[in-house]
């Protein structure tokens, strides 16, 4: 009787496999240490949002209302996660929305940044961006470059897969670091 109720429409069944691959593209561990992001809950967190915002720009870059609509999912599933994390940490109600906030604030401001930057529309590079909001070094620095090669690369696999594959069900198409 309940289970029709309860039953995850496949939108959300989708958006939760494509935030899985999103975590375990922004886990990979050549992404960290000393030749890259600090192994953090900062820097874990800054790749999570980096490479949410790869899947998420694609899903929206088309023309199938679907993939806007998943895209929305993906996100709410991703803020679902980060706030189930946060009361497993030990964060009171209050906390978690403050911080749940701070979080979204994070993600528009630092997605904004990094799609203009991947689309030449900015006025920063992506590797000045990267430096700044993941790395915490300064611009030339050898890490902040590698990073910068790695999410052009990413974007334009991601790019070529195209709105139509992930909405159908094709894994994202994350590249290793």
């Amino acid at each position: 009787m309940f289970s029709k109720l309860f039953k995850k429409r496949p939108a959300k069944l989708r958006a939760e496999t494509l935030y899985a691959a999103t975590v375990q593209a922004a886990r990979q561990p050549q992404l960290y240490g000393e030749a890259g992001v600090p192994d953090t809950l900062q820097g874990r967190f800054e790749m999570i949002l980096l490479h949410a915002t790869l899947l998420i720009h694609e899903l929206r870059n088309g023309e199938d209302s679907q993939g806007n609509e998943l895209a929305q999912e993906v996100f709410d599933v991703m803020f679902d996660d980060f706030d189930a994390g946060m009361r497993e940490l030990g964060l009171g109600d209050s906390a978690v929305g403050k911080k749940i906030r701070f979080m979204a604030e994070d993600f528009y401001g630092r997605a904004s940044a990094y799609v203009d930057s991947i689309a030449g529309k900015g006025e920063e590079s992506l590797t000045a961006i990267l430096a700044r909001n993941v790395l915490e070094c300064e611009p030339g620095d050898v890490r902040a470059e590698q990073l910068a090669a790695y999410v052009t690369r990413t974007a334009s696999a991601l790019a070529g897969q195209g709105q139509a594959e992930l909405v159908g069900g094709a894994e994202p198409a994350f590249q290793p670091a």
